[in-house]
């Protein structure tokens, strides 16, 4: 067993594709037990019978047509006449816009592309410090991955599910468990820019009856997008499979019929490149159910809660080093292979500890939005080197104040388990 594992971190460091290293450890561990490997076929049926699977994709679907289309910039006309009157509006408008942006996209990266052009130029007419400017911008792309419909959320749900310790974990749970979270961060960095705007004695947008009146007519049809996912799914008429096909489809007639956003010879482009973003996430998450199921065989996260429980007595030295191992992690590696690879292991030592699945994901995912902030991989500093044509050494210096304020973030998430769990109504 340990010559398997030793032979995953290897290659794992050596560049070779997540699903095959996946595929090819479950296949090495099933062969070296003398397990039949239709085993693994079974794994992988097994996993297409979540109910929730659906999700995935349709929101996917949704989220590509947004980007594509010019909804970004009639959210950030709505965010800044509903608050840019307000200390430090602009910015505040940029967090909220990009992190709504951010959860109904998928994408950190399309939301830096999409909503950076709108949002750089605004802030550095405004009179904020270029570091400021660039640093947000880089900064809000990740803001959304705790708000629904958050891929990262339902990917996270569907994982905790094929897990004895998290069977009862719903989709609706973790949503609901989200939104305190997000709107803790988002105060906090609201209360940063307010800081930077004092220092500075920047100027206050004026606030007009008639910019909000007309920012809510363009929006319109962009208003109904929360409460149709969160009001059909909590009011009880939709499913969140069924809901993530309400959405889709809504979000296809807007773009294609009445905002005319995205022409017809586009929607096979798009359609294959939402089919291959999502077909690389199932692939890769069917690869992991099939290895992790042989780690459970093997017993390993009992070994390693053993371990750790040897060494480790206090439940917040377990979050303190918790917290240092996902930081860690996030630098190397993306959200979405982080979470296949690492929940299975984690989730029972952390039950162990006494620490609620819909806790483990909001700490998972609050330190998987500062990884992508982190250097060396850090996706977003460089997306936003390429988009601003800037060095990535620029970005870092912009983004670390940030940095410090979602780190800070984090450890109230962690010490303070009522915010994610109070909405969620889970112990």
């Amino acid at each position: 067993m340990l010559w398997i594992l030793l032979l995953f971190v290897v290659c794992a460091l050596a560049g070779v594709p997540v699903f095959a290293l996946l595929a090819t450890a479950a296949l090495l561990g099933y062969h070296h037990d003398d397990t039949a490997l239709a085993a693994i076929g079974t794994e992988l049926y097994r996993l297409t019978q979540t109910p929730v699977l659906l999700a995935l994709p349709l929101f996917t679907i949704a989220g590509y047509f947004l980007s594509e289309g010019r909804s970004s910039e009639r959210l950030v006309r709505l965010s800044r006449a509903l608050l840019g009157w307000m200390p430090a509006g602009l910015a505040l408008v940029a967090f909220a816009a990009c992190a709504v942006f951010t959860a109904f996209t998928g994408a950190s990266g399309v939301t830096i592309v999409a909503l950076g052009a709108l949002l750089y130029p605004a802030l550095r007419e405004s009179g904020y410090p270029e570091w400021f400017a660039l640093g947000l911008v880089t900064t809000s792309g990740c803001l959304g991955l705790l708000l629904p419909p958050s891929l990262p959320l339902i990917l996270y749900s569907i994982i905790v599910q094929q897990l004895p310790q998290g069977g009862g974990i719903t989709i609706e749970q973790m949503f609901l468990a989200g939104l305190l979270p997000s709107l803790l961060i988002l105060s906090l960095l609201a209360i940063f820019g307010a800081w930077v705007v004092r220092r500075h004695a920047l100027p206050i947008q004026a606030f007009t009856w008639r910019e909000l009146a007309a920012a809510l007519w363009a929006a319109r049809f962009e208003l109904p997008l929360p409460l149709l996912v969160l009001g059909g799914i909590y009011g009880g008429w939709f499913a969140v499979s069924e809901a993530a096909a309400v959405t889709a489809l809504y979000v296809l007639l807007v773009t294609l019929f009445v905002h005319r956003d995205i022409p017809w010879r586009r929607l096979p482009e798009l359609a294959r490149e939402a089919g291959v973003m999502i077909g690389g996430l199932l692939l890769v998450l069917a690869c992991a159910m099939a290895f992790t199921n042989w780690l459970i065989e093997q017993e390993v996260p009992t070994h390693l809660f053993t371990l750790i429980n040897a060494h480790v007595h206090s439940r917040y030295v377990f979050l303190a080093l918790l917290n240092l191992l996902l930081l860690l992690l996030g630098a190397f590696l993306d959200i979405f292979s982080s979470l296949v690879i690492m929940v299975p292991l984690l989730l029972p030592v952390a039950v162990g500890f006494g620490i609620s699945p819909v806790h483990l994901g909001i700490i998972f995912l609050a330190n998987m939005q500062i990884g992508y902030l982190m250097p060396p991989i850090g996706m977003d500093l460089y997306i936003a080197s390429y988009r601003f044509k800037r060095p990535i050494i620029d970005l870092v210096r912009a983004t670390w104040p940030f940095m410090l304020v979602l780190l800070l973030a984090v450890i109230i998430l962690t010490y303070i388990p009522a915010i994610s769990l109070a909405p969620a109504r889970h112990p």
